[in-house]
């Protein structure tokens, strides 16, 4: 399974649409919008005409129906979702390990940073970057992650063309 990760869209659906021009983009099998701006993911799901799980992230007003954080069992995995602030990502991603761990996570995914990573290993770390305002690069990015049960998650980068 592929699904497609995307965070910090601020708004900039005019970055949305680009990503999902790339053709990685229609290798993915649903998406994940980690937080800021929430419509944004709405606005993903009416495009993709795909399932979108979303949270919040600090940039969105709080609402009750959006939980601060989900957890999924996808592709023979078990992910955390949530924007990352709460866990104080910008520093270190040590609570957010911690956090996913409690959960039985084995991949935590978060963004807030604006800055992509991916460090695979016992407890998978993920944060797509900034679709619409990088700060470790020029051009927003995306991901695309596959999962296949009792195998290693992969992550592949992408950037958009600007």
């Amino acid at each position: 399974m592929k699904i497609g990760i995307v965070s910090d869209s601020h708004g900039d659906t005019h970055a949305l649409e680009d990503m999902l021009a790339h053709p990685a983009a229609a290798e993915a099998e649903l998406w994940l919008h980690a937080g800021d701006v929430l419509p944004d993911a709405d606005y993903l799901a009416m495009l993709t005409q795909q399932k979108v799980y979303k949270v919040p992230g600090n940039n969105d007003w709080p609402d009750s129906r959006v939980p601060e954080e989900l957890v999924l069992e996808l592709g023979g995995h078990r992910l955390l979702l949530t924007h990352g602030h709460m866990f104080g990502v910008r520093w270190t991603t040590d609570m957010l390990v911690q956090h996913a761990l409690n959960q039985d996570c084995d991949v935590a995914i978060y963004g807030h940073t604006h800055c992509a990573e991916f460090l695979p290993g016992a407890m998978t770390v993920v944060n797509p970057g900034s679709i619409s305002r990088p700060r470790d690069e020029r051009a927003g990015s995306f991901m695309l992650l596959e999962l296949l049960p009792e195998q290693q998650p992969t992550g592949e980068l992408y950037r958009l063309e600007r």
